[in-house]
């Protein structure tokens, strides 16, 4: 009989054909899904031709989503797409996402039911954690692990131990997912789950809808995790009902199974929360952030580019401006999203704020494109990363928080609370 696992290791144990694995134990395991982009895609590709095959393991499960510097900047950026472009089109690739009818990545494949519950799925993009919303082991590889996952259908793993985090209670007024995981990072650090998995549950997550669970799971990274996971239930039934091209598989996890450590957490003590430069662990609660003139407010990306993301934006901006020294930029995660927007107002009441609509994109998230920052510039943003240098020039500065934050921070154009609207 098996001993009591987790349900990442069930997961890894499947789908390496075996009965049980163990925390640090090495396992070559077949995959679901292999993912790149734009920018990792082409790499991928130049390895998988050295290989020598002639096709890849499966042209439904290869995926291929230019988002990173699409609609292209320059010369250089439509070559790479070129090459992620023709690569899909000689493969006969399945799931390839051109301009139009891409989104970004971790937003589209849920929503068009590539991932599901219960894959192991790899891409090489280090937020491909964020399918674990979905109760899926997901991770992000380099481009040559990636290069041999497409020829072969599958990859080496070594077992991560799991660490169980508890959020319960009930969310407090403009208290979101996006807090929650900046909370969690701030108090373990960007190194406190490195190379394990987050599994991430509590009373507060079971009454939290998909968009939510999605937003925590895509920072698993943040804190150094190989993955990070929810346990299915029916919410995630109901999200994947009449969706998933493949029929989802719902693991639990054991009883007694095997956490390195239970953390636990009463969200009615958390407030809205703010990452400082230039650490996602360098949070304070919003009503200490100080006087901080931004910029810039950046709302999107694959952490909070879903609908509810601009449903809370257009809550606050509603018969406001965006302040005359800020620039507000909003990213939907997918086209659907975007209609759905236009169709419901939302766009319209951030248009007539003032803010700038972006079609679906990576671009201001990485300092690519659409929103990069000059010298001495700070931005607020809803995106997932606030290194040096990470949205443009090495001497501005970038805050996480969440869109409601962002928004009421754009139109104060200060750090600040909807609390103060």
């Amino acid at each position: 009989m098996a001993r009591p696992m987790t349900i990442a290791q069930k997961i890894l144990a499947k789908h390496a054909g075996l009965e049980e694995v163990t925390a640090g134990q090495l396992i070559t395991a077949k995959v679901d899904i292999t993912l790149a982009n734009d920018i990792t895609g082409p790499v991928a590709i130049k390895e998988f031709k050295k290989i020598g095959v002639k096709n890849v393991f499966d042209k439904e499960r290869v995926v291929f989503v230019p988002d990173h510097f699409v609609p292209n900047k320059d010369i250089k950026s439509a070559q790479q797409a070129k090459v992620v472009r023709e690569f899909s089109k000689e493969q006969n690739l399945k799931n390839y996402f051109e301009v139009g009818r891409m989104g970004i990545e971790h937003a589209l494949l849920p929503e068009k039911g590539i991932v599901t519950a219960g894959d192991l799925i790899i891409g090489a993009d280090s937020h491909t954690c964020t399918y674990g919303a979905l109760g899926a082991f997901s991770t992000g590889v380099g481009s040559t692990d990636l290069a041999c996952a497409m020829a072969s259908g599958e990859t080496w793993f070594k077992v991560p131990s799991t660490i169980k985090v508890e959020f319960n209670g009930k969310l407090n007024k403009w208290v979101s997912a996006k807090d929650l995981i900046l909370h969690l990072i701030g108090d373990i650090g960007v190194d406190g789950a490195l190379y394990k998995v987050l599994e991430i549950g509590g009373s507060a997550i079971e009454q939290m809808e998909m968009d939510g669970r999605l937003t925590i799971c895509n920072m698993a990274i943040e804190a150094g995790a190989k993955a990070g996971i929810i346990v299915p239930d029916d919410i995630t039934k109901e999200y994947l009902k009449n969706r998933s091209i493949r029929q989802p598989v719902y693991y639990t996890s054991d009883e007694n199974a095997p956490y390195e450590k239970v953390i636990k957490y009463d969200v009615s003590t958390i407030e809205p929360t703010v990452a400082f430069p230039h650490l996602p662990e360098n949070t304070k609660p919003v009503s200490k952030a100080g006087n901080i003139k931004i910029h810039q407010a950046v709302i999107g990306s694959c952490t909070n580019g879903r609908l509810s993301d601009l449903k809370v934006t257009a809550e606050i901006l509603k018969g406001r401006t965006v302040h005359p020294d800020v620039r507000l930029i909003v990213f939907p995660g997918t086209q659907d999203i975007y209609m759905e927007a236009i169709k419901l107002g939302y766009i319209q009441t951030i248009i007539e704020a003032q803010g700038a609509v972006s079609t679906p994109t990576c671009g201001p998230c990485l300092g690519g494109w659409a929103g990069i920052l000059a010298e001495g510039e700070r931005c607020i943003s809803t995106t997932n990363r606030n290194f040096v240098g990470r949205m443009g020039h090495v001497d501005s500065e970038v805050y996480l928080a969440s869109p409601a934050v962002a928004a009421a921070s754009a139109v104060l154009g200060r750090i600040a609370s909807p609390e103060e609207l």
